[in-house]
């Protein structure tokens, strides 16, 4: 049933529970918000109403209403642009900014950050408020995410996240009036927590509540250091989302620039994880053939993204035994950049430093896991910089981005083949690993390597593919709320899956908490996928059995696929941790 009201002498029809302020947008009004955030990929809208930004007026009412949390009704008429509700409006904001800290100039958000773009857009120049400002210890304990809850704003958009999309439940809001905050069960340090470390509370947060645990002086360290060989690599998803940080549009692919860019600011090499991508199929494909051949427990699910593997350590301990025990692409890079490559070059695996650029903040506490490094004298990674940061840096460096002539990534460990490329975006791993358990299992040509079915951005898809007399059930998820849903199936024996990939963030890493933000935008995100596949199909070979270097590194030092060697430098173990 549609609904007829009239806003700002406009008059329409929406359908019926649809809010003022989606009907407002319908016909081109804007209404400010903050607390307010349409997540399209997920579904879900956090509409609280707990900042009191986005009130409008409201004919035949007394008091202001909020137009994110009102919903229409037949004859209403609304002003969103009358004097009292600008006032009130510019009323809010300034008591926001009475108890925010007036550091802007120095904050990991500014020129980012909602609030400040909103007292910009009302024109709030002075602040009438004085009193109390809270005060909150930083919690900086772990190695993704500090939080900061003298910036929180108590719009509760990470409570949004973590609990009803991520389904981490690491957030609440606590107190009361003046005293409220959000913070964590117990006020326990985000270390000691259930949290994943996704970074999607990072993505969704308006001011710098919460930001990325920084490391770029630690690569500006590195790189400053004579004594060190500094290596780089960078993820799939960040050649389609960098250049966002020097105004290009989304999905604009700058491969070639990028490593340009690495050149410039000093890095002795500069690989591509994409190259280590394939090398992951490898271990990945033949362990799910293993698996298949010598009835091993199924489903295989995917372990290439950290948050994910985090989640299910803290919620289901009982299935550590069903993901692939593979390395992700970066850290398997990262062991052989530091084994393999020292060799070739006969340095000292303890003077190379390799850096990741990655599009997730939870690649900064994979790094530091104890079961990813060579025993206690060195880790695998030594420093995790996301696509925000990298970007940062060569702004830092005064490099005009835009001007940079493309170059070409470092051999061998710099090759790589379109099934990498896809990695990353949802459905992209499964897909690579297809194309090469299929010519695997069935000895043909797989003409067609293009798997329709597993891409989209659906949060869950299905698949049943064919290979060599036998049917194969494949899933695909992303978003950790899609993935408790599918480890309750698995939990329950109702499920029969062959292989499921999860990512933890919308999109896969295209949507990583690393990343420009994105702020809900599916067409952000669609853009940064299509910009994968557009590389995948440009390449010259796409399965990644046929990249000639991975060819070349099993014939020359891992052995074979999924054998002792590899085994010992590419896999690991999982631990079962508490659900706090």
């Amino acid at each position: 049933m549609d609904i007829q009201l009239t806003i700002n002498d406009i008059a329409l029809k929406v359908p019926e529970g649809t809010t003022i302020l989606e009907a407002a947008r319908t016909v081109n009004i804007d209404i400010p918000t903050l607390c307010y955030l349409k997540l399209n990929e997920m579904h879900y809208n956090n509409n609280i109403a707990s900042c009191r930004v986005c009130v409008v007026e409201i004919e035949g009412r007394r008091n202001l209403a909020s137009s994110c949390s009102t919903p229409v009704s037949s004859g209403m008429v609304v002003r969103t642009d009358s004097l009292r509700a600008i006032q009130a409006r510019r009323a809010m904001v300034e008591l926001l900014l009475s108890d925010h800290p007036k550091s802007c100039l120095t904050c990991a958000k500014n020129q980012d950050c909602d609030l400040q773009s909103l007292a910009s857009e009302l024109g709030v120049r002075h602040i009438s408020y004085e009193g109390d400002e809270s005060e909150f210890e930083i919690d900086t304990s772990s190695s993704s995410i500090v939080r900061d809850p003298n910036k929180c704003i108590r719009c509760r958009r990470c409570e949004t996240m973590c609990n009803d999309v991520q389904t981490v439940g690491v957030y609440s809001a606590v107190g009361r009036g003046f005293e409220t905050v959000v913070k964590t069960a117990f006020d326990l340090p985000l270390s000691k927590t259930a949290c994943t470390f996704c970074g999607q509370c990072i993505a969704v947060c308006p001011t710098g509540a919460l930001t990325e645990l920084d490391q770029v002086d630690k690569v500006w360290k590195a790189l400053n250091d004579p004594n060190q060989f500094v290596v780089v690599q960078t993820a799939p998803a960040v050649r389609v989302a960098l250049g966002e940080g020097f105004g290009l549009e989304p999905g604009t692919i700058v491969t070639g620039k990028m490593v340009a860019a690495l050149r410039r600011l000093g890095f002795d090499r500069v690989f591509d994880t994409d190259f280590a991508a394939d090398l992951t199929i490898m271990e990945e494909a033949t362990e799910l053939v293993h698996r298949i051949q010598h009835g091993g427990r199924l489903p295989l699910l995917t372990s290439c993204c950290p948050a994910w593997v985090k989640f299910f350590e803290h919620q289901f301990p009982d299935l550590l035994d069903i993901p692939s025990t593979c390395k992700s692409p970066h850290e398997m890079l990262g062991v052989l950049i530091k084994s393999y490559y020292a060799k070739t070059l006969g340095i000292d695996p303890k003077t190379i430093t390799v850096v990741s650029v990655m599009p997730c903040v939870a690649k900064k506490y994979e790094a530091a896991r104890p079961e990813l490094s060579q025993g206690a004298e060195t880790a695998d990674v030594d420093i995790v910089i996301t696509t925000r940061e990298l970007a940062r840096m060569i702004r830092e460096a005064s490099i005009h981005f835009d001007n940079l002539k493309e170059q070409e990534f470092d051999h061998p460990l710099g090759e790589s083949t379109g099934a990498s490329v896809i990695f990353g975006t949802t459905g992209g791993v499964l897909e690579a690993a297809l194309r090469t358990a299929y010519e695997v299992l069935t000895g043909e040509t797989l003409e067609k390597v293009e798997f329709e079915v597993l891409r989209g951005m659906d949060g869950l898809k299905e698949a049943v593919v064919p290979i060599a007399g036998r049917d194969y059930r494949a899933a695909v998820v992303h978003g950790l709320g899609n993935a408790r849903t599918i480890l309750e199936k698995i939990q329950a024996g109702e499920s029969d899956y062959d292989v499921i990939e999860i990512m933890a963030c919308p999109g896969g890493c295209i949507g990583g908490g690393g990343q420009p933000y994105h702020h809900g935008n599916l067409e952000i995100l669609s853009s940064r996928a299509e910009a994968l596949y557009r590389e995948d199909r440009a390449k010259p070979l796409r399965k990644s059995h046929e990249n000639p270097a991975i060819i070349g590194l099993y014939k020359d030092f891992l052995g074979e696929p999924y054998g002792e060697r590899a085994h010992k430098l590419l896999h690991t173990s999982y631990v079962a941790r508490k659900k706090i």
